[in-house]
């Protein structure tokens, strides 16, 4: 029996034609200018177009930042999601989407850096562009630091989510804000009351968001570091990337010997950020994936020193 199989091969028309099958067809007449001087700028059109805009702009972007802290790596380079919008009068058909695109590389040349002087610099030199009254850079990337066993000492990586907002009028009208998103582990206090023996456990979230007084000085204080520590201090024990034998002996027992409610981490959160002396105001959320509920738990503190 013969299982040969004959392939024919097959008889395709050329790229051009099969672009034809496909829909394409051929360039129309051009008569529209080429130049962008003659080109009618539709987004610059002034009429009154009913509402003012509090901010249009782009979302979404995510470029190549450098990020400087006093942990190890104190430099690396992360990933930064950037959102970036202004505000347009209602008498302002629309923005220029490719100006804030523009300023990103710009910044990519001359040095993208995750702080302050830089983000507030890039916002100011961006409303210069925009010719709009108020601006808004806010942008989020993951910052990395190491992490060792707690007795082994065997090292990883962890990393902790963090945001900077800035909204720029001039530079005495403008307010910068900070967040930070920290995992952490929490021992149920209740769990551990009434049981014989063991206690539930679960991973929690803190998310903290902060502003800043006139003592900050970003060159004194690492605020990223001091906003971990708030934290994590706080917790029933830290999360590791790498954990030996020993080293989940004592995290077993340290989340043991410091139960924790949701209640318990938001004001313990609160009490570390109060005596930071450069935060004017915070926010603290703690939310557990609880183990044993399908539910999250899940509390709040919003603190200004001014009013308080």
């Amino acid at each position: 029996m013969n299982n040969k199989i004959d392939n024919e091969l097959l008889n395709l028309p050329d790229q051009k034609e099969r672009h034809k099958i496909f829909g394409s067809v051929e360039p129309g007449p051009r008569t529209k200018p080429n130049e962008k001087k003659e080109m009618i700028d539709i987004q610059s059109e002034r009429k009154d177009f009913l509402f003012d805009i509090d901010s249009v702009g782009i979302s979404n972007v995510k470029y190549p930042i450098t990020i400087n802290s006093t942990l190890n790596p104190t430099t690396q380079t992360s990933i930064a999601t950037f959102d970036l919008t202004a505000n347009i009068d209602k008498y302002s058909k629309g923005t220029n989407m490719s100006r804030f695109l523009e300023q990103i590389n710009i910044y990519e040349d001359i040095g993208l850096r995750a702080d302050f002087k830089t983000m507030f610099n890039f916002s100011r030199d961006l409303q210069d562009r925009l010719k709009q009254e108020i601006v808004y850079t806010d942008l989020t990337f993951p910052w990395f630091y190491k992490r060792r066993g707690p007795d082994s000492e065997s090292p990883g990586m962890n990393h902790s989510d963090v945001s900077i907002n800035i909204a720029y009028k001039n530079d005495r009208d403008y307010t910068i804000k900070a967040g930070m998103e920290v995992l952490i582990t929490t021992l149920c206090p209740c769990s551990k009351e009434i049981s014989e023996y063991s206690a539930h456990s679960q991973r929690g979230r803190v998310k903290m968001n902060v502003t800043f007084n006139e003592e900050f000085n970003e060159a004194i204080y690492d605020w990223k570091k001091d906003l971990l520590d708030a934290a994590e201090s706080s917790s029933s024990a830290k999360i590791h990337p790498v954990l030996k034998r020993t080293d989940e002996k004592v995290v077993t027992e340290t989340a043991y010997e410091n139960p924790r409610f949701v209640e318990d981490i938001v004001r313990l959160v609160a009490a570390n950020l109060y005596e930071l002396p450069y935060i004017q105001t915070f926010s603290v959320t703690c939310e557990n994936e609880e183990s044993i509920h399908l539910h999250n738990a899940i509390a709040t503190i919003n603190f200004d020193k001014n009013k308080n």
